[in-house]
């Protein structure tokens, strides 16, 4: 069984693109698990002890629609003692007021329900205006941004899971 679950939900393709990206620097499927956010169950959380998020923020800073749709089903995970990664895409020159909203409101929820949050990521290299996924001067997780920078999106990935493979500890 893969080690760490990786939960997106796509509106796009961008996110299940990325998605498939963070899977393959990992080393694959033996080490990464894909689950599509409009096929999850409770149950699929509790098979990991390291869990990664992904959601694009769509609209104006709201989820996207499978996250929408699960988010006050999250009340009934128990996230205690879970490392939790973040990623989102996101356009930062059409929605600067809102850039990554999705990934700051699923990482204020999850956190709140015990997960440990991992994979903060710099701002440096992003032009916006605000973000609820700001912490302490950083993302709470990695930023992609296909419409603009779409070209730094693989350096990006290949910088964040090295990262984040050693604060999950493999």
């Amino acid at each position: 069984m893969a080690k760490i679950g990786l939960f997106f939900g796509t509106q796009t393709g961008n996110t299940e693109t990325a998605a498939q990206g963070i899977q393959k620097e990992f080393g694959g499927e033996d080490v990464v698990a894909l689950h599509d956010m409009a096929e999850v169950e409770d149950s699929d959380f509790d098979n990991y002890q390291c869990i990664i998020v992904g959601c694009p923020t769509w609209n104006v800073g709201e989820l996207q629609a499978d996250w929408e749709g699960y988010f006050d089903e999250l009340d009934n995970i128990d996230f205690k003692g879970k490392k939790v990664a973040y990623f989102g895409p996101g356009d930062q020159v059409g929605y600067a007021d809102n850039f990554l909203d999705a990934i700051g409101i699923l990482e204020e929820k999850i956190s709140g329900l015990g997960g440990t949050t991992v994979g903060y990521w710099s701002t440096e290299g992003y032009d916006f205006s605000e973000s609820k996924a700001l912490r302490d001067g950083k993302f709470v997780g990695l930023g992609l941004d296909e419409d603009n920078q779409s070209e730094l999106t693989e350096k990006r990935i290949k910088t964040w899971v090295a990262q984040i493979k050693t604060e999950f500890g493999v």
